[in-house]
């Protein structure tokens, strides 16, 4: 028998209802329903009164999932008291950015403190590291949390805070970042990143129907093109090393500039791992560098 089925029983039992149940541990309610039914034929006896609108446990299903509770709880703190060294594959989903950005340093600080964890990196956009996240094809990401917040059932850590700027050639004339970006093309950031929605919802917002030049996939790129003199952008904030080597100037967008939270997210169900737990402590002084 799988323990994702004893793990689904307590969660039923605990949230009341299949429905409430499936959102916790990442299944359709169709999906918890079978599983009840499989362990019902396991153990040849129901677990569950149907005949009222919710399905109530009955007295041999309340039994099981204590049982599951102290043995799931035995095992974790079994997993917490070793004292050998986290070990073992993690399937790392990271955005463009964050690969130049925190890559680097957290892989370090991670073969320093945890060599014995091998990292399988998968470069992806948020939208879609996140999908592949819950699909349980990546362990965790590194993405934008979106404005909206990102779902409740996913573990967030807060990386970076990073505010948004006006990226203009170097030897352009001052203005406004309204007069700058009212009369030079505006290259956009493509919108299938979040960082790009972001940056397109401010411009709109400042220079209503302002339409852009062109659309870019990649944030090197429009640093790239700005500063040979095709077009301004509105990007967070570029590291000093790209700022640098093109020579572009950044102009604060003031108190309207939009910040994306650059975040290490992981399902709910892995709180704990400890290979997971190593990683995340390798970001989180990654970003915590100057």
């Amino acid at each position: 028998m799988k323990m994702q089925l004893l793990a689904t029983l307590s969660a039923v039992v605990r949230q009341g209802s299949f429905a409430q149940a499936a959102e916790q541990v990442n299944l359709t309610p169709s999906a918890v329903s079978l599983q009840m039914k499989q362990l019902e034929q396991y153990f040849g006896q129901p677990l569950f009164d149907r005949s009222a609108r919710n399905a109530r446990p009955t007295p041999f299903a309340l039994q099981l999932a204590a049982v599951v509770d102290r043995s799931l709880a035995e095992l974790e703190s079994l997993r917490h008291t070793t004292h050998a060294p986290p070990a073992g594959n993690v399937r790392l989903g990271i955005t463009e950015s964050a690969l130049t950005t925190l890559l680097p340093q957290a892989f370090a600080a991670l073969q320093r403190q945890a060599p014995r964890i091998a990292l399988q990196i998968d470069r992806g956009t948020t939208p879609d590291l996140l999908q592949s996240l819950k699909a349980g094809r990546v362990d965790a990401a590194v993405v934008v949390r979106p404005v909206s917040g990102g779902s409740s059932r996913l573990l967030w850590t807060p990386l970076l805070r990073e505010q948004f700027v006006l990226v203009v050639p170097a030897q352009m004339a001052p203005g406004t970042v309204k007069q700058i970006l009212t009369h030079s093309p505006w290259i956009r950031l493509d919108r299938s990143v979040v960082a790009g929605q972001m940056a397109a919802r401010f411009v709109n917002q400042l220079v209503p129907q302002r339409q852009p030049l062109l659309d870019v996939p990649g944030m090197d790129a429009i640093v790239a093109m700005v500063a040979a003199g095709i077009g301004v952008s509105v990007l967070p904030k570029i590291r000093y090393q790209l700022r640098d080597a093109y020579g572009v100037r950044e102009i604060p967008l003031g108190r309207a500039a939009p910040v994306r939270q650059i975040c290490l997210v992981r399902r709910m169900a892995d709180a704990g791992m400890r290979r997971l737990d190593a990683v995340e402590q390798a970001f989180v002084e990654a970003a915590a560098q100057p």
